[in-house]
């Protein structure tokens, strides 16, 4: 074989590697292809994988993702209907749905990225400045867990809300699909990442909050000292007519053995004239043990009965 044949064979091989290289294309699971022809969108999308082709060096292949992407948001000062500046930052998740009116409209993911940046801020920036911040950050009204004065107290100082966070990003998650609408695109979800007053604000707001408790357990504090005041009223009375009945027994007691006492000395007195002068004798006694310590002194006459004994010891 010639050289001349050679050659042309291997251009001839290379001619139909190029071709078919240029005529072919592969399309992923995850992908979705348009098909352009000098600049203008040529047939339907392309939506099923495989290996796909297309008129070489005069068709454009573009690719778009088919999966759920990304959108997420800067934060920005956001004033609310009560007119306090909050930080919101937000995420969202969107997919391309029409990849021929995306193509028409956006041409690419990066152009989409800018387009939502404008929706979905725009609309995050309506429907906070149309809520307090109370409900950009409850979804629902609280009910106090304690009971009693603290319970009450706590319900006082929470806001009733109408409109809840849930609500609001679904209200801005509609909204940012009507203007999507004819960008062949689909919001799928919104949310708020962080709601955070800004810096100026939170100090004014933690004093207040702290105010707030101050005043609460301030409130509940002089609650229970007035029920302790009343407790302890209740028991010193208590005590006081414990003691009353106690004392009131007690010399109930007395008397009565004071009684019987006097009726057996009494008795004992009576019999005989021994009796009568070792009760006088054991009186004495007595009377002499409560009167004389170490320390007293006392002068008598001799002829004193409460001498007698004393002079008969002599």
């Amino acid at each position: 074989m010639s050289n001349s044949k050679i050659i042309l064979s291997v251009l001839g091989a290379l001619v139909i590697f190029i071709f078919f290289a240029t005529s072919t294309y592969v399309v992923d699971e995850t992908e979705q292809v348009i098909v352009t022809q000098f600049g203008k969108p040529v047939g339907e999308p392309i939506v099923t994988p495989g290996i796909k082709f297309k008129i070489p060096f005069v068709q454009t292949i573009h690719f778009f993702d088919k999966r759920y992407l990304e959108w997420d948001g800067d934060p920005n000062q956001v004033p609310t209907k009560d007119k306090k500046y909050v930080f919101v930052d937000t995420y969202a998740r969107w997919q391309i749905t029409d990849p021929l009116q995306f193509f028409k409209r956006m041409t690419n993911e990066r152009g989409a990225q800018t387009r939502l940046d404008d929706i979905l801020d725009g609309e995050t920036r309506n429907f906070v400045a149309k809520h307090v911040i109370e409900e950009l950050v409850r979804n629902s009204n609280r009910t106090p867990v304690s009971s009693g004065l603290i319970g009450e107290l706590i319900g006082d100082s929470l806001i009733k809300i109408s409109v809840g966070r849930e609500q609001i990003q679904q209200m801005i998650l509609q909204s940012a699909n009507e203007q999507a609408s004819d960008l062949g695109i689909a919001v799928l979800d919104f949310r708020f990442k962080r709601i955070n007053y800004v810096q100026e604000v939170q100090t004014q707001v933690f004093e207040r909050m702290k105010s707030e408790r101050y005043r609460i357990a301030d409130k509940f504090k002089s609650e229970g000292q007035g029920e302790a005041s009343n407790i302890n009223g209740e028991k010193d009375r208590e005590l006081k007519t414990i003691l009353s009945e106690a004392y009131k027994t007690a010399e109930e007691i007395k008397g009565k053995a004071d009684g019987q006492a006097a009726a057996i000395y009494a008795s004992a007195y009576d019999k005989s004239s021994q009796s009568r002068e070792l009760y006088s004798f054991t009186k004495s006694m007595d009377a002499y043990k409560k009167t004389f310590d170490a320390q007293t002194n006392i002068i008598l006459s001799t002829n004193s009965d409460f001498y007698k004994y004393l002079k008969s010891i002599k």
